[in-house]
């Protein structure tokens, strides 16, 4: 890469580019206004979104939208690695040495001695390590007086279906889970029934609330038993929903019908037509 203070002049390919790029952007004085008043919690909505948009063009297959949305994933992390140099924290050259550092000491079976390598990747040692490098840490900061839970490892900001499936996973590990699907469907009727009572009873909406977050809980148990990604699962969903929503409109619009005035049952039986044409 050209040594330049100007990262248009710099080359386009090389990751010092975009690190110049952010730089200058928050640079007082000559940087971009919004850039600057950004914080790590303003930015850590925009960082989950574009993880979203990058799984979004996986399962659309479209390579294409698949490299740009990795380019702006990646432009996140180097946005709070910035941000992190500002304060003196840390910064990008740190993010990289401490993921090649964890991808190694979590490979043993691939970078260990031959001792290691020969042993190959035995079950749970993905977990164990990942324990070790918890108590490490909490020693580093001072917690260790602290009993780490199983759970504390599941983060706090993971999607609420795919925080509930690791949470289950995690406490399977250690035998606390159904034998079968069976009680966990079960379980499923118990919670809608609860939810039932609920609406009937004319419970506050915190009550009912917590009654829905029981029965969406033992869902995401289902998809777990079932091996189901629920994310996965409300998104093949949700692209259903708009799909048939999508015929209803075209279908109106074709009869000169307004939407508006078409009426419930109108819709409902152009969604069981987009239903029957496989939609």
């Amino acid at each position: 890469m050209t040594e330049t203070n100007d990262p248009t002049r710099s080359d386009p390919r090389d990751i010092r580019t975009l690190i110049a790029i952010m730089k200058a952007l928050r640079t007082p004085g000559t940087g971009c206004p919004w850039d600057l008043e950004q914080t790590f919690a303003t930015i850590a909505p925009y960082t989950i979104e574009e993880a979203y948009e990058v799984a979004d063009a996986i399962e659309r297959e479209d390579m294409r939208d698949l490299c740009e949305e990795l380019g702006d994933l990646q432009l996140q992390v180097v946005y709070h690695a910035q941000m992190a140099a500002e304060i003196g924290a840390f910064d990008f050259a740190d993010v990289v040495e401490a993921v090649n550092t964890k991808m190694i000491r979590r490979h043993p079976h691939v970078f260990g001695d031959q001792a290691s390598r020969d042993a190959g990747a035995a079950k749970g040692m993905w977990e164990t390590l990942k324990a070790e490098e918890r108590r490490a840490k909490a020693e580093a900061t001072g917690k260790a007086d602290r009993p780490a839970g199983i759970l504390d490892a599941i983060a706090m900001a993971l999607p609420g279906l795919t925080r509930a499936v690791k949470l289950q996973a995690c406490a399977a590990r250690v035998g606390f889970d159904w034998p079968s699907l069976e009680p966990v469907l079960d379980k499923v009727e118990e919670e809608l029934g609860e939810l039932r009572q609920a609406v009937a009873e004319g419970k506050d909406r915190e009550h009912m609330a917590e009654e829905l977050g029981d029965l969406l809980f033992v869902l995401a148990n289902v998809a777990r038993h079932l091996k189901i990604d629920p994310e996965d699962a409300i998104r093949q969903a949700n692209a259903k929903f708009v799909r048939r929503f999508n015929y209803i409109e075209r279908t109106l619009e074709e009869n000169g019908e307004p939407l508006a005035e078409a009426g419930l049952a109108r819709m409902d039986a152009l969604w069981d037509e987009a239903k029957a044409r496989g939609l």
